[in-house]
């Protein structure tokens, strides 16, 4: 049986800080994800890095987290990763990220709402991208060993203590438990459940609540305005710092909270100017290649949507898996980015703490993983040879001629996760959860008999752990 010390899930920032924070701490990682190297700088530019760089000192950073997340907000959890933007921004720039700067050569800050000054730094729309490079890069330096096209299936647990992970090897079929000292789980959010797999299957959630793990900060939806309607096509809060403005049918200024309150409103972009059109090219190809619209002459009409997702498994500060209030430990097993709920967002995220939350909560894990991993032993090889065999069973199961065939899933899916907005509206969790209900009751069925290289099967599974997560959802 293969078996490794750290196991790391994902291909994100946090997956991939993660395993470069194992690496330094004299750990071997090895990162495994169903997506090929790279894949990870593809998901939504929803903003860049909040950081208190023009600051004396991150307090009015950890204020407007605070304010912005409400009273659910872990005022603790704010504090300590806030604490940490500056230091992170400076690590990413040693590293080799080049910064949009303003005209004294400083980092570039964009006043974006819910800030009080201008404390949003980045790379235009192309932040997250870039900062996976960056990333990519490190962890190559570090020789981190990458097991791309393996897709986790499940998460092995042994009263309360990790084992090991079950994976399946997208290119042969295969289904192939691994052993492991400690699992860092860091793989992308849900949001998936809002419209497609592909923009967001919640992995490590969704084998963490198939292990039995509670999981917290479900209750929380919160939703990104500058969504193009009829699209699942969002633009990065940037964009209203320099010189993007939200605007009602009638042409009056406005602000997000028009956009979410159910508002018809647009986003003008026409007054960018040259320097921030210039980092914002992606966005412009990609309203015009998606909607047909160009930004320079027109506005975008607006819809808030579900673009990324803040509850996962409870973790403390080192990223260790906790229950009981955090006085108790998943041992071995840890979350970071958006597999983890620090709490610091609360109800709704200030725009850029995001990636923060996932690079800080990455390295935290990664260096705690490796340390205790070295003075670890591995265990539980019966439990990861009967996970493995319960996971081939499932999937067998999808190859039978019960259940509905994966398109159908995907849209009955988003079609009952729309009526869950945030609101906690009892009528609509109700309806919700009798479509979720019903789907999990039909099943799932892969249409395409192969075995090898199945992309139908990689959503299928996708779709299992995110019914999952819809029930986690629906009960919270």
């Amino acid at each position: 049986m293969e078996s490794w010390g750290v196991i790391v899930l994902g291909r994100g920032p946090a997956a991939l800080r993660a395993a470069i924070s194992a690496a330094d701490a004299g750990g071997s990682p090895i990162i495994i994800d169903g997506g090929s190297i790279g894949s990870g700088s593809g998901t939504a530019p929803l903003s860049g890095l909040a950081a208190s760089v023009s600051e004396t000192s991150p307090a009015l950073h950890i204020e407007d987290t605070i304010s912005m997340g409400g009273e659910t907000t872990d005022k603790e959890a704010a504090a300590r990763i806030c604490d940490q933007a500056v230091a992170t921004l400076a690590e990413l720039e040693r590293w080799g990220l080049v910064l949009r700067r303003d005209d004294s050569e400083l980092p570039h800050l964009s006043e974006v709402e819910g800030h009080s000054v201008p404390r949003l730094a980045g790379c235009g729309d192309s932040t997250t991208r870039e900062v996976t490079r960056i990333l990519e890069e490190q962890a190559i330096k570090r020789g981190v060993t990458r097991r791309s096209d393996m897709l986790p299936i499940s998460l092995v647990m042994d009263n309360n203590q990790t084992r090991g992970i079950v994976a399946l090897d997208i290119e042969s079929g295969n289904v192939i438990g691994i052993q492991a000292k400690a699992v860092i789980l860091a793989t992308d959010g849900y949001q998936g459940l809002w419209s497609d797999p592909a923009n967001g299957a919640g992995t490590g959630a969704a084998i963490s609540a198939g292990s039995g793990i509670s999981l917290k900060g479900m209750e929380n939806v919160p939703m990104h305005a500058l969504t193009v309607s009829g699209t699942d096509l969002s633009i990065p809060m940037g964009v209203l710092g320099s010189g993007g403005r939200i605007r009602m049918e009638t042409g009056e200024d406005t602000d997000s909270e028009a956009v979410l309150s159910g508002e018809s409103c647009v986003l003008d972009l026409r007054a960018m100017g040259r320097e921030s059109s210039e980092w914002f090219s992606q966005t412009a190809s990609r309203v015009r290649d998606r909607a047909g619209l160009d930004i320079s002459s027109e506005v975008l009409p607006l819809s808030p949507s579900v673009s990324a997702t803040t509850g996962g498994v409870p973790v403390d500060e080192n990223g260790r898996a906790v229950f009981k209030e955090g006085k108790m430990w998943y041992t071995g097993l840890y979350a970071a980015g958006r597999s983890c709920h620090t709490g610091m967002h609360g109800s709704r995220p200030l725009p850029g703490n995001v990636l923060l939350e996932d690079i800080v909560t990455g390295k935290a894990a990664g260096s705690h993983a490796a340390t205790w991993a070295s003075n670890a032993s591995f265990g539980g090889a019966e439990e990861v040879s009967s996970a493995e065999m319960a996971a081939k069973n499932k999937v067998d199961s999808m190859f039978g001629s019960e259940g509905s065939p994966v398109g159908q899933v995907t849209r009955a899916l988003s079609s009952a996760m729309s009526n869950i907005d945030g609101t906690g509206e009892e009528s609509a969790m109700a309806v919700a959860m009798a479509g979720i209900n019903e789907i999990s009751n039909a099943g799932i069925r892969v249409t395409d008999p192969s075995r090898s290289m199945n992309t139908e099967l990689v959503s299928a599974i996708h779709l299992d752990g995110l019914l999952t997560i819809a029930k986690n959802i629906a009960d919270s």
